[in-house]
């Protein structure tokens, strides 16, 4: 340390360090009204806290995290700002994340080749593969951003495994028209046969059917008011799956007959089994329908008349296809699904174009014309 007097006689006390990112010599100074012994000391102290200051700062900021130290941090970061049901869906598929690439990784010395390798013999089909790296990406660009990680230039050199298109993915995931009355007249179990009938003639997604409210029917307007979904993994409300799904549905004729029937089916619930519910559609007790209950019992049924490996969501692409053979253009059923974009409703519409193509060949093949 070293004292410089100044013009107004007052004194000021300099003191040097070598700045730990650049090497170069930094100074800092305090001044005080005396140069003694006591000032002295005085000056030194403080400036001695000020450059363990500065360095902390730099140190901090350049502090290696392990991989478990970057997802404390970000998950904080979404408990406070996203939906709950989006926090937790990323909560597992970061647990996912390290349980791959190992908790106690440091992120700063991740490799393009290193991730690569590990999701590469995973096991894991490419398409979940690929959902991991979206969501592994995203809390990487959060590290950069937020200065827990350095350099990202990595992420460029990670690539997504080969998949099928989701064209060839959701070719037989929906059902045609005679499939679907076949498989229909198959279901014994009225309450999920009607809830079949309802997901085919409307095109809602499940989770918008579990939060539907009774009120939220309309048949004297014939529309239904879509205003949230209700996500049965953490069993709450959350909101639409994009704001286009914010919307009213209109309801057809033949959706209003099964609507009524609905309605007849759960008073007849509430009065045998003693429950009161706002739900439109409840489970015996008054709660939200379960999924999975629902999902299995289609599947089974599908796959016995159909051989196809139908879901609840396939009853949504199904609705499309129904429409498309009815002559609806893409906008308009794009329109009717709620899509944020109609990209998956044009590739539905390859698939129902091509099939009707082929049936319009079959249908020349039987006849003779000359």
């Amino acid at each position: 340390m070293w004292v410089e007097q100044l013009d107004n006689g007052k004194f000021k006390f300099v003191e040097r360090y070598t700045h730990p990112l650049t090497g170069k010599s930094k100074k800092v100074s305090v001044t005080l009204e005396k140069d003694t012994s006591q000032t002295q000391k005085l000056a030194q102290k403080t400036l001695d806290k000020r450059i363990e200051k500065i360095l902390d700062k730099i140190t901090t900021s350049t502090k290696e995290y392990t991989l478990s130290e970057l997802v404390e941090a970000y998950r904080a970061n979404q408990l406070a700002s996203v939906e709950y049901a989006t926090y937790r869906r990323n909560y597992f598929a970061c647990n996912t994340i390290m349980k791959l690439l190992g908790k106690d990784i440091l992120v700063d010395r991740l490799t393009g080749k290193y991730i690569t390798d590990r999701y590469r013999t995973s096991g894991k089909k490419p398409g979940t593969v690929n959902e991991s790296m979206e969501r592994f990406r995203a809390l990487i660009r959060w590290g950069y951003e937020n200065d827990m990680i350095s350099d990202i230039k990595f992420l460029d050199k990670v690539k997504n495994f080969k998949d099928d298109p989701h064209r060839v993915k959701i070719e037989d995931k929906f059902l045609e028209g005679n499939e679907l009355k076949a498989v229909l007249a198959d279901m014994k179990h009225e309450c999920w046969k009607l809830l079949t009938e309802f997901f085919a003639l409307s095109g809602l997604r499940f989770a918008e059917l579990s939060a539907l409210e009774d009120k939220d029917v309309d048949l004297n307007h014939n529309v239904m008011h879509i205003t949230k979904g209700y996500d049965s993994v953490n069993r709450l409300d959350s909101k639409t799956k994009n704001s286009a799904s914010y919307d009213d549905v209109h309801i057809q004729p033949e959706l209003a007959h099964v609507c009524r029937q609905i309605r007849v089916y759960m008073m007849r619930c509430r009065l045998c089994f003693g429950v009161k519910s706002k739900l439109f559609f409840h489970d015996n007790d008054g709660g939200h329908v379960h999924y999975y209950a629902y999902n299995k019992y289609l599947k089974t049924h599908a796959m016995k008349i159909t051989g196809k490996l139908i879901t609840a969501h396939a009853l949504r692409h199904t609705h499309a296809s129904l429409l498309f053979e009815q002559g609806f253009s893409i906008d308009e059923v794009a329109r009717r699904l709620r899509h944020g974009d109609s990209r998956i409703t044009r590739q539905i519409y390859v698939h129902v174009t091509k099939k009707l193509k082929e049936k319009d060949g079959a249908k020349l093949d039987a006849i003779n014309i000359l």
